[in-house]
């Protein structure tokens, strides 16, 4: 018997991965997330939480291994409401505090230490009264050659 008669590539299902067929539970979808309101959001995050509770329960207890395969897709779909919510938070954050003169430090750029201590651009570029009277009185000596 050939390796090729072995594997039946023809009688395989097309569409979806095997490890999705299985899961009893879907992934939510994040653009469908963002379109609900906090209210709904943070309902769907304690049925999720209690969901993954029952589940724990039922891991302990013995239960069936379809619903221990469901822990990672309800934990990754808590994930997944607890980051729409957050990120739902910080765009509205920026938006209170778009045209304000300080920002709160998480919303500010992150950057290096060292880029954040440094003089602004227009302050390195300050120079000090001698200095403007020094360029004002020596001006840069222009040189023609002669042919």
């Amino acid at each position: 018997m050939s390796y090729m008669s072995q594997c039946d590539w023809d009688n395989q299902e097309k569409g979806a991965p095997s490890y999705q067929k299985n899961s009893a539970m879907a992934r939510i979808k994040p653009y469908e997330l963002r379109q609900k309101t906090k209210v709904e959001l943070l309902s769907q995050l304690k049925d999720l939480k209690a969901e993954l509770a029952l589940l724990r329960v039922a891991k302990v207890t013995g239960g069936a291994p379809n619903k221990l395969s469901k822990i990672k897709v309800v934990r990754l779909n808590i994930a997944q409401v607890l980051t729409v919510i957050s990120q739902k938070q910080k765009s509205a954050l920026r938006e209170a505090y778009k045209n304000k003169k300080y920002l709160p430090l998480d919303l500010r750029p992150k950057k290096t230490r060292a880029i954040r201590r440094r003089l602004t651009k227009h302050q390195a570029s300050l120079k000090t009264e001698r200095e403007k009277k020094k360029e004002t009185y020596f001006p840069l000596r222009k040189f023609a050659i002669k042919v």
